[in-house]
């Protein structure tokens, strides 16, 4: 691979990375979490074979900042989860850049990645159940929620 410059996200650090990583984080799924996600599957019980999550407005303290309207799920389904979102080259990149993150070649979960590509076509099997966006919702309460079907 040419190597060609690029900057540490967050760290102004400039490091060497590969020409492959032709992808911005914003167009790669495996780059879009925060970092310490990456190794929650190790953290799984044996056995486990479904996760469910579910994302919720935490709220604040001010005064009448009560609720929540809930808007932009289906633009961000459509933009970053429909379709093809996993090839191997996103897997090859994510590999890279965590492995350089982390400092730590085993926490990224490479083979699950390449199932999805495999079985999955590169398809994300996700089921997504949601409040109606535009709804107003009171903070802490579950706006949608995400379990795996494979």
């Amino acid at each position: 691979h040419r190597r060609v410059p690029r900057r540490r996200p967050n760290s102004g650090i400039q490091c060497e990375a590969s020409a492959a990583m032709a992808y911005a984080w914003t167009e790669n799924i495996i780059l879009m979490s925060d970092s310490y996600k990456v190794s929650h599957h190790a953290q799984y019980p044996p056995g486990t074979e479904y996760v469910y999550s579910y994302f919720e407005s935490r709220g604040c303290d001010n005064k009448g900042w009560d609720s929540v309207c809930f808007f932009g799920l289906q633009y961000f389904l459509k933009r970053y989860m429909s379709g093809q979102v996993v090839t191997k080259e996103k897997i090859d990149e994510a590999q890279e850049i965590y492995n350089m993150h982390f400092g730590d070649e085993s926490l990224f979960y490479r083979a699950g990645w390449e199932y999805i590509l495999e079985k999955h076509g590169g398809k994300l099997p996700v089921e997504i159940k949601a409040v109606p966006e535009g709804m107003i919702i009171p903070n802490k309460t579950v706006l949608f929620t995400m379990v795996n079907t494979d």
